[in-house]
């Protein structure tokens, strides 16, 4: 219950644009309500933290960073009004989607018919942001379709012991769909024979019917690649029905509270976030910057949201004031931002890639014995071509 009104409180705070005149204004459409919105309204704060940071110590060339939040509740329609109000009434330079999937078409279309470039920001890496990139759409968020299934198959053809055989969940939603069934298509690829795909709706109240398929299935490791919720609870279903086998999973920024609270040694969490149990020294500084601005959340909750907000910081600066869409677009598309830790690497932008240029993977899973968070495989990285 606290959870939930911790979001609605985000929700309503954050809705009203700020007061700040002559500013560069960045238009936001977020889950920051509804069942998704443990994912992205956490993100969310850690970018108003980081900005308001920002504004404090002088702006960017001497101008503050205005954040126009509104909530879509991860509902379509509701995406595609608020955008529409954020390209005709706020005078926006840069859009940014914090969401399901299912909103990336209103949000996308929207984009294109103003000419504002639109920057996904703890949702889900579309393939537009690969090369050749559409001129429009970035990314900063550390999770990407296909590469994150290839990271985690090889993960596990390197952990498991004896023949797979790969059960795969998803939610109903475009990219997660899509990307499972891309796992599915690559997996033998790796000597894996798939035993069963589970396509969950988003506001399933019982997961026990998919979870039991998987387990007749004879499925020994699972993979799940989809919002948290869907997840976290096909693995809690599987393991109320006694399913003994390995679970991998993306390492959404809930992932490490979670890992603690489920002490689940055959747990994996593939990720390309460092998590704050490294206890780096950009770590501390958002601990401390969460604390001092009184955060909802805990600071291991923002890593993405303030990744997005040290790329936005720097597009704005290289596009100069005064700014518009174009010259936002043009500084985006010449970017290189250096994440201090928080990712193996930095995020590059060129003209054609607007993801970055290595893509780098940590997996973690929790040590029985140690009672803590390990790393279970250390960085390695793809090249983006």
């Amino acid at each position: 219950m606290r959870v939930k009104i911790a979001i609605a409180a985000l929700a309503a705070s954050l809705a009203a644009p700020a007061a700040a005149q002559d500013a560069y204004v960045v238009g936001i459409t977020a889950a920051l309500t509804g069942p998704p919105a443990s994912t992205y309204a956490p993100a969310m704060e850690a970018l108003r933290i980081y900005i308001d940071r920002v504004n404090a110590n002088g702006g960017v060339n001497g101008k503050p960073i205005k954040l126009v939040f509104l909530d879509d509740s991860a509902q379509p329609s509701k995406a595609a009004a608020n955008m529409k109000r954020l390209t005709s009434e706020e005078d926006a330079v840069l859009l940014i989607n914090a969401s399901l999937s299912s909103t990336y078409a209103p949000t996308v279309a929207e984009s294109k018919r103003a000419s504002i470039p639109l920057l996904f920001a703890s949702g889900v890496c579309p393939k537009d942001v690969y090369p050749p990139a559409d001129p429009l759409q970035f990314c900063t968020t550390a999770y990407a379709a296909n590469f994150d299934s290839r990271a985690s198959l090889s993960f596990i053809k390197e952990t498991a012991k004896g023949d797979v055989k790969l059960g795969l969940a998803a939610m109903a939603i475009p990219l997660s769909r899509g990307e499972m069934e891309y796992a599915q298509k690559i997996a033998p690829e790796f000597g894996f024979k798939v035993v069963g795909l589970e396509v969950i709706p988003p506001p399933t109240p019982d997961y026990t019917p998919f979870a039991t398929k998987l387990k007749e299935a004879d499925a020994n490791w699972v993979f799940s690649w989809a919002p948290w919720v869907t997840q976290v609870r096909t693995l809690e279903a599987l393991r109320r029905l006694d399913w003994k086998g390995d679970y991998v999973t993306w390492a959404h920024l809930e992932a490490e509270g979670e890992l603690q609270r489920l002490t689940d040694p055959k747990l994996f969490v593939v990720g390309a976030n460092s998590l704050y149990q490294d206890n780096l020294p950009i770590h501390q500084e958002i601990r401390e910057a969460v604390k001092k601005a009184g955060g909802k959340y805990p600071a291991e909750q923002m890593s993405e949201g303030w990744i997005a907000g040290m790329v936005i910081e720097a597009a704005m600066k290289g596009a100069g004031w005064p700014a518009d869409a174009a010259k936002v677009q043009a500084s985006m598309q010449n970017l290189k931002v250096d994440l201090k830790g928080l990712r193996g690497g930095p995020i590059e932008w060129t003209k054609d890639n607007h993801f970055r240029t290595k893509q780098f993977y940590r997996v973690y899973r929790w040590d029985a014995g140690k009672k803590a968070i390990v790393v279970a495989k250390d960085w390695w990285s793809y090249d983006v071509k």
